[in-house]
């Protein structure tokens, strides 16, 4: 398949001379988990499973209480049993592999001890800890992630960025750091195990794999997840481009039109042009929008204070930013956040 040969570096033939007979997999389902991220995780194993003609890989699902798991999309997934039950010995298998943790929405009110504890553990053993989607929020929580690289979710990592400072955050679709391993969710879970087939296997298995899924390439750990920026809004103008690059780069201390224009080898009447025609606003529009995009984005997936959130996106002061939030919005970073909070407590 062409996409491996292009990513050689990810999908290299890594040839054990005694492949392990069978690979033990621990998925740690938290409420609200994104179920995508959670199907495309578990079923290239099962399709390596059928390519191989034996159970190369096991996996059981485990919840903190045993009961099933609620998906953000509504949908409940039965589990073998408790994190208790596992560390007591008492499921199929007693030590595994590699432990997944599988979140999604609302994961920064997931706080639980005994998983805290037993991630810290199993990670000093030398254990493989990985999380999809916005498991990274519950690795750093554990206290993973210090100083080290994760992935996660795009419309997250503002927040988790915000709330874990000491972490080395990527829009990454995966990221590989020693023992830990974290994607974005979404189908990068499907790269992230074929990366970890390719370790435990060969090139022809992934490929095979990757055919049963029908994908074409295997991305590599350094693909954006989000779409390029001329895709997005649709504009070809290298230097608009390279223009608001640099906007949404530097929100938390905004740039002047004097120093964009510099950056850009632009006089400010040419700057303030081409935003004017392409996107029919001043460059100071744009950037205000951009920022108050962002702040909309803290409100609602964290529990930043709204002076805090408004610091971070570039705002002097509280009030300022209040002003500036609604009248594009239409009402007030509070209730906003208000409204956001009810929903979430009405949908579970």
């Amino acid at each position: 398949m062409a996409g491996t040969q292009t990513n050689k570096g990810l999908c290299r033939a890594v040839m054990n001379p005694a492949p392990p007979q069978s690979r033990k997999i621990l998925f740690a389902l938290v409420p609200n988990f994104s179920m995508i991220a959670f199907a495309t995780a578990v079923e290239p194993l099962r399709l390596a499973n059928r390519i191989l003609g034996r159970a190369a890989y096991q996996w059981l699902f485990i919840s903190t209480d045993g009961e099933p798991v609620k998906a953000s999309n509504g949908m409940a997934v039965q589990v073998d049993g408790a994190l208790g039950d596992y560390r007591r010995g008492r499921l199929a298998f007693e030590r595994s592999d590699l432990i997944v943790v599988c979140s999604g929405v609302k994961v920064e009110a997931f706080n639980s001890v005994e998983m805290n504890s037993w991630l810290r553990a199993r990670s000093g053993q030398g254990i493989r800890i990985a999380g999809l989607c916005t498991g990274a929020w519950v690795l750093a929580r554990a206290g993973l992630l210090e100083d080290r690289s994760c992935a996660i979710h795009w419309e997250t990592l503002p927040a988790f960025a915000e709330a874990y400072p000491d972490v080395d955050v990527h829009a990454d679709l995966f990221e590989i750091d020693d023992n830990i391993f974290t994607c974005a969710g979404g189908t990068a879970s499907l790269d992230m195990m074929l990366h970890i087939i390719a370790e435990d296997f060969d090139d022809k298995t992934v490929d095979a794999v990757a055919a049963q899924c029908i994908t074409d390439r295997v991305r590599g750990s350094h693909d954006r997840q989000r779409l390029p920026l001329r895709a997005r809004i649709g504009i070809h103008n290298k230097k608009l481009i390279y223009l608001i690059e640099l906007m949404e780069a530097n929100i938390a201390e905004p740039l002047t039109l004097v120093e964009l224009s510099r950056f850009a080898g632009l006089s400010r009447r040419h700057v303030e042009r081409l935003f004017r025609q392409y996107l029919g606003r001043s460059p100071a529009r744009y950037y205000l929008d951009l920022r108050l995009d962002r702040s909309r984005q803290l409100l609602m997936q964290s529990d930043m204070p709204i002076v805090d959130v408004a610091i971070a996106c570039g705002f002097v002061s509280a009030s300022h930013f209040s002003k500036c939030y609604r009248e594009l919005y239409g009402r007030s970073p509070k209730a906003d956040r208000l409204e956001a909070t009810q929903a979430a407590s009405e949908a579970g």
